[in-house]
């Protein structure tokens, strides 16, 4: 194990997610500490066992002996937490996220960072549609992937021990990809799969609808469930690679689209088989 168990993390942000990576990391036996905003859910997490301490407050001492911390923060209150509080941190922590968007908060996290504080940026691609500490699970990241977005200001130590973290919570897949590189790929796999999931839901609104669906309807709208507040910003903050997707799909939709008109059933034959060959590559091993 690179990562020794010696060392003591802190989740900055008990929530689904800082709650899973307690659960999942508690097991090999870190000592795991806690902060965030909701006394009920540090109570919570401290009568299950997911964490060794915790609390609401910006504790010094926690702070300050945290040798990895885990920030499971909406992307600003990410950089805001940075900006005001990094003084707190030890001298060589290693700070990483679980934000899903990269280049609008890795390098400016980066750049005003200390230079005795790394920060190596990390996405779980892996949620629910519930939140919370106590929707937390550490089976979440089994047979899901997990994407580390070094940059030139990364070491390969800081880059190693972020891998190892990976698949200590137990991701199928642990790669890497630039943050350009990254905003891109969850452009189109992330962010447009909610758009069109949005969409979708809201464009006819005729009442009753749901007492007649299929599997079919509730699979593809299954993410229509969405955290507002969270993927607005998320949208916004990858704007540009996500309008691009968005405009991938028009024109591909479109397409689809002439060739009901003109009755083209050799094209929507072939788009659909290239369709079925392309949904294999998706299907879990």
């Amino acid at each position: 194990m690179i990562v020794d168990v010696r060392k003591k993390i802190l989740i900055v942000g008990l929530g689904l997610l800082g709650g899973s990576y307690a659960r999942a990391l508690k097991r090999f036996g870190f000592h795991i500490s806690a902060i965030t905003k909701e006394q009920s859910s540090i109570d919570y997490a401290l009568k299950e066992k997911l964490i060794d301490e915790g609390t609401t407050e910006l504790d010094e001492r926690i702070i300050g002996e945290a040798d990895i911390v885990v920030f499971a923060l909406y992307p600003h209150i990410f950089i805001d937490w940075i900006e005001k509080n990094q003084h707190l941190l030890k001298s060589g922590a290693l700070i990483t996220d679980v934000t899903g968007v990269k280049c609008s908060i890795v390098y400016k996290v980066q750049q005003m960072l200390r230079d005795d504080v790394e920060f190596i940026a990390a996405h779980p691609m892996a949620g629910r549609e519930v939140s919370g500490v106590e929707n937390s699970t550490d089976q979440m990241f089994v047979g899901a992937n997990y994407i580390v977005t070094p940059t030139d200001k990364n070491t390969p130590e800081a880059i190693n021990t972020c891998l190892e973290l990976g698949k200590l919570l137990g991701f199928m897949n642990v790669s890497t990809l630039s943050p350009e590189e990254h905003d891109e790929m969850i452009g189109f796999l992330s962010q447009l799969t909610h758009c069109i999931a949005i969409t979708l839901m809201t464009c006819n609104d005729k009442e009753n609808m749901e007492k007649y669906t299929g599997d079919s309807f509730r699979d593809l709208t299954r993410i229509a469930r969405i955290n507002d507040l969270m993927w607005s910003e998320l949208f916004i903050k990858n704007k540009a690679a996500l309008l691009h997707q968005m405009n991938l799909f028009i024109d591909k939709f479109n397409e689809l689209k002439s060739m009901l008109e003109n009755e083209d059933t050799d094209s929507m034959r072939q788009m659909m088989r290239h369709s079925t060959e392309r949904r294999a590559l998706f299907d879990k091993k």
